[in-house]
């Protein structure tokens, strides 16, 4: 019916109906394609090429070994001149004390050799020369008196002296003797291979070690780095009184870097000796180092079920440093020219019947595999599917075994 109220032509009306009728079929047909060409699905295909099985596991950078810096006498700290990061040198400076007792006694030590060093001079200079004089004068007092006396006995033999003359001669002449004892004696002390030079040799041997002693002890006042490196750690200030034994500073000395690895023991038998590794560290995620297992804990820590495994790092990076945590992908096995597909398309891949969806001849068919190495993101089938075989994603749980698929390849990021 019009708007004047007449009704609608008849063409017109099987013209509508007829334009329904399309409409209705094209969908009727749309919707059967599904049924009769399979329902699209987007797919991944198996390819034969290399792979590459890598144990992954976080840890920290490390030096093989640690120096630890401290006292070894109880003084005040006057200075300080290094900070925590700085690389030293060896021999550098690292912690000042005070040292105005050690000086002092460096220099009262110094004193003591001096005056031995001029009390054995004055033995050469002095002493031999003047026992030697000694010795002159007691021989020819003893040749003197030695004459006297035989002439008083010539005499007393005559009667022409008394025998108290005699007597007094003999006492002469014996007096004069053990002074010639004497001098020799004293001679002889004061030689070379004398006591009183022995003695002041002795004196000054032991001047000299007090000295060592005191210059020692002074040095000790003077903490140097014993090798080169990083101080890593500080834990004392100027004004501090340190105590033998009390660590003050840790030093991590140049040379080698390690990395130190907790990994799960579950991977224990593929780690082994030499294995290659590549790194990043997290505060430089795109830079990447080469690393290579030198380490591997013979004993697993009940506690968290891990090894510890160390790495060396041949040429450390500028960027690494002590104590900076590190990414490591250590290469436990590689294998050349195997079938390999995505690792989401093989399904229950941890149980012990794996299988994949694949597409074949336009059904989806569940086909058992066998796995070999797993890569990050990669698996090696080892049986069940050829190169080329399209495979259905896991995460499409929409298709089912024996359901009509249209397989198109997965459009994948590079």
């Amino acid at each position: 019916m019009n708007d004047s109220g007449e009704t609608a032509p008849p063409r017109r009306r099987w013209l509508w109906w007829g334009a329904a009728a399309l409409v209705t079929a094209a969908a009727a047909l749309y919707a059967a394609r599904d049924v009769v060409l399979g329902t699209p699905v987007e797919t991944v295909a198996a390819t034969r090429g290399d792979l590459v099985q890598t144990v992954v596991a976080s840890g920290r950078v490390m030096t093989p070994r640690r120096v630890s810096v401290g006292a070894v006498i109880t003084e005040r700290v006057v200075s300080i001149p290094v900070e925590e990061g700085q690389a030293v040198r060896r021999g550098d400076l690292l912690v000042q004390l005070d040292d105005r007792e050690e000086r002092a006694a460096v220099a009262l030590a110094q004193a003591a050799v001096a005056q031995a060093e001029a009390k054995l001079r004055q033995m050469d200079e002095l002493g031999l020369p003047a026992a030697l004089q000694a010795l002159a004068q007691a021989r020819a007092n003893a040749t003197q008196a030695q004459a006297a006396f035989d002439r008083a006995r010539d005499l007393k033999a005559k009667g022409f002296v008394s025998q108290a003359a005699l007597d007094d001669a003999q006492r002469n002449r014996d007096v004069a003797a053990s002074q010639l004892a004497s001098a020799q004696l004293q001679v002889k002390s004061n030689a070379a291979a004398g006591s009183e030079r022995a003695l002041a040799a002795a004196a000054l041997t032991q001047a000299r070690a007090n000295l060592q002693a005191a210059q020692a002890r002074l040095a000790q006042t003077a903490i140097v780095a014993e090798v080169d490196g990083t101080l890593i750690a500080r834990t004392v200030e100027p004004g501090n009184v340190v105590q033998p034994g009390r660590e003050l500073m840790v030093l991590a000395p140049a040379g080698a870097t390690q990395v130190e690895l907790s990994i799960d023991e579950k991977h224990l038998s593929q780690l082994k000796l030499g294995q290659k590794a590549v790194g990043s560290a997290d505060a430089y995620p795109a830079q990447r180092f080469a690393a290579e297992v030198v380490y591997i804990n013979p004993g697993v820590d009940a506690l968290r079920g891990a090894v510890t495994v160390k790495l060396a790092v041949p040429a450390p990076p500028d960027y690494l440093r002590q104590d900076m945590t590190v990414s490591m992908d250590i290469e436990v096995a590689r294998k050349s020219g195997v079938v390999i597909a995505p690792a989401d398309a093989v399904r229950d891949a941890a149980n012990a019947a794996p299988w994949v969806l694949a597409a074949r001849d336009g059904v989806a068919v569940r086909q058992p595999v066998a796995v070999g190495l797993r890569g990050d993101d990669r698996i090696e089938l080892v049986s069940g599917v050829a190169p080329g075989d399209a495979l259905v994603p896991a995460n499409n749980p929409a298709i089912r075994p024996g359901q009509r698929v249209r397989a198109t390849p997965a459009q994948r990021a590079p």
